[in-house]
C-alpha cells in the first residue's frame, strides 16, 4: 500500500486534473485508474471512425427487437448528422437520457457476439456520446420504438472519403451473399448489417429520403380511419407519426420530432410525391452489386414448417417483379409508387403493388 507521504507527493507533482483520473499510485510510474477514467478511454477507442457510430446504432435497435429500420444521414462542410428511427421496443421516458451513461444495458443475462464484436456492455450509447458533438434520444415511447439523433465533426472523428459509392455483393460456393468490394463507408456498414440480419428491413437515405419512405410506408399499413380519429400523434409508434401530417407545416414539426431536419419546401415535396420511397438496403445493394453465381438448389426437406427462401432470391424476384410489371404501366399509364413488397408466411407467399396513377 502507498504511503501518504509518497501519495501527497505524487499529487502535489501532477495536475488536479491528473489526480481525478487515479484511483491509487502503485509506485515505479504504474498508476490504478479510477473507474471513470478506464470507461473513457474504453469508449474513445471503441469509436474510431462515425462509420463505428452508424453500426452501434443498428446493433442497438437490433437488440431492441426492431424489425424495421430508417437510417438518415447528410453532411454540412465538417458536420454530419446520423438519425436512425426504429420500431423496438422503445425506451421509458426515465432512461432517455440514462442510457448514455456507462454500463447501463437492458441485456442483464445476455451479451451477442457477432462481427463486429461483443455488444451488451451498456458501452455502446456511452460511447458514442463521448466521441460525438452530441448524441440524444428525440422521442421514444415504451413498445413505440425510438428515434435517435447523432451529430459528429470529422475535425474531431474522421469518415471515409467516398460516401456515396455501393459495395460489390458476392456469393460464395454455398451461394451465401457477402460484401466483397467497396469502401469501409457508411453505406458499406448498412449493407453489411441487412446481409447479417435479413429479417431487419432497413432503408438507408438522406434525410428527405428517409421521411418519404416513412410516410408511403406508414400510409400503407396503418388503417386511414386510424388516422382520421387519432388526435394525438404520440400514441401512435414513433416511426408512423409522419403519416399524420395534413400540411407541410405539421410534416416539418412531426419530422424534427424524429431527428430529420427539412425544409418547408422540402415538406411539401413529400407531400407530393415527389420524393420517391427507398428501396430496402438489402434488395437496393442486390439490384447494384450482385455478381451472377449459380443458384443453390433449394433442400425442401430440411424444413417443414414453411417454405423459407435466401435473402438474395427475395431480392432478385422482387427485381423481376418490377421489371415485369412495366407491361402495365405503358398500357394502362400507372406506375409503382415503391418496390413491390413481398410477405411470406408459412407458406403463403404475397405481392403487394402500390399504384400511382399519371395524371
Amino acid at each position: 500500500m502507498t504511503s501518504a507521504d509518497d501519495l501527497l507527493g505524487f499529487v502535489t507533482a501532477v495536475s488536479g486534473e491528473t489526480y481525478l483520473k487515479i484511483e491509487e499510485n502503485l509506485g515505479d510510474g504504474y498508476v490504478r485508474l479510477r473507474i471513470s477514467e478506464a470507461e473513457r478511454r474504453q469508449a474513445k477507442h471503441d469509436i474510431r471512425c462515425v462509420e463505428d457510430i452508424v453500426i452501434e446504432l443498428l446493433r442497438n435497435s437490433r437488440d431492441a427487437h426492431a424489425r424495421r429500420l430508417f437510417l438518415a444521414t447528410s453532411r454540412e462542410g465538417e458536420t454530419r448528422t446520423i438519425s436512425i428511427i426504429d420500431d423496438g421496443v422503445g425506451i421509458p421516458d426515465a432512461m432517455l437520457d440514462r442510457v448514455f451513461e456507462p454500463r447501463v444495458t437492458s441485456k442483464l443475462e445476455t451479451m451477442v457476439m457477432d462481427q463486429w464484436g461483443v455488444h451488451g456492455r451498456g458501452m455502446a450509447l456511452f460511447s458514442i456520446r463521448s466521441n460525438a458533438v452530441q448524441a440524444h434520444v428525440v422521442s421514444s415511447g415504451l413498445h413505440k420504438g425510438t428515434a435517435l439523433s447523432v451529430i459528429t465533426e470529422s475535425k474531431q472523428l474522421p469518415e471515409r472519403a467516398d460516401q456515396s459509392t455501393w459495395p460489390s455483393i458476392e456469393c460464395d460456393d454455398a451461394g451465401v451473399p457477402h460484401v466483397a468490394r467497396g469502401p469501409h463507408n457508411i453505406v458499406r456498414r448498412a449493407v453489411e448489417f441487412a446481409l447479417e440480419h435479413p429479417g431487419i428491413e432497413l432503408f438507408i437515405g438522406t434525410p428527405a429520403e428517409i421521411l418519404a419512405t416513412i410516410s408511403a410506408t406508414a400510409r400503407r399499413e396503418i388503417d386511414s380511419s386510424e388516422l382520421l380519429f387519432c388526435d394525438d400523434e404520440s400514441k401512435l409508434p414513433v416511426w408512423q407519426r409522419p403519416a399524420m401530417a395534413s400540411d407541410a407545416a405539421e410534416l416539418v414539426r412531426i419530422a424534427v420530432g424524429l431527428g430529420l431536419s427539412i425544409s418547408e419546401r422540402t415538406a411539401h415535396r413529400v407531400l407530393a410525391g415527389e420524393v420517391a420511397p427507398l428501396r430496402p438496403v438489402l434488395s437496393a445493394a442486390t439490384r447494384t452489386g450482385m455478381h451472377a453465381a449459380p443458384a443453390a438448389t433449394p433442400d425442401i426437406y430440411r424444413d417443414r414448417r414453411g417454405l423459407r427462401i435466401h435473402p438474395a432470391d427475395l431480392a432478385e424476384f422482387q427485381n423481376k417483379l418490377e421489371e415485369a410489371f412495366d407491361l402495365l404501366a405503358e398500357r394502362y399509364y400507372v406506375h409503382l409508387r415503391s418496390a413491390p413488397r413481398i410477405t411470406l408466411n408459412g407458406d403463403d407467399l404475397r405481392v403487394r403493388f402500390e399504384l400511382e396513377k399519371d395524371d
